[in-house]
């Protein structure tokens, strides 16, 4: 995972969707722990923590990357866990902005952790 600027970069309220070969490409610029959907229009990845204070500070810090960046994730929360799912529904797939907030969404996550 290099990152490559994402983080630097945000999202666009008019954008594209991705073909296969750049969703591709930007995959190889996120956490590995990242997968595509089955459906090849999401993005994936479920973070696991020790207790749900920690799954709720989590999940409050990426709301705050949300709003900041208005593109908003699907959400499932339990306990110890958060599964978010990224997609772009205005454009029926995948967008550069999907990738701009996991790699954000990365960068919560401790390198240790």
């Amino acid at each position: 995972m290099s990152n490559s600027g994402l983080t630097e970069r945000h999202c666009r309220r008019e954008t594209s969707r991705l073909d296969d070969d750049a969703v591709q490409a930007l995959m190889t610029e996120i956490h590995a722990d990242w997968s595509l959907g089955e459906d090849g229009q999401t993005i994936l990845r479920e973070f696991r923590f020790k207790n749900y204070y920690q799954t709720i500070a989590f999940v409050n810090a990426l709301a705050w990357v949300a709003h900041r960046e208005d593109h908003h994730p699907d959400l499932e929360v339990g306990y110890n866990r958060c599964l978010v799912r990224y997609s772009t529904h205005s454009v029926g797939g995948l967008s550069e902005n999907d990738f701009i907030c996991a790699a954000r969404i990365d960068a919560l996550i401790p390198v240790d952790a």
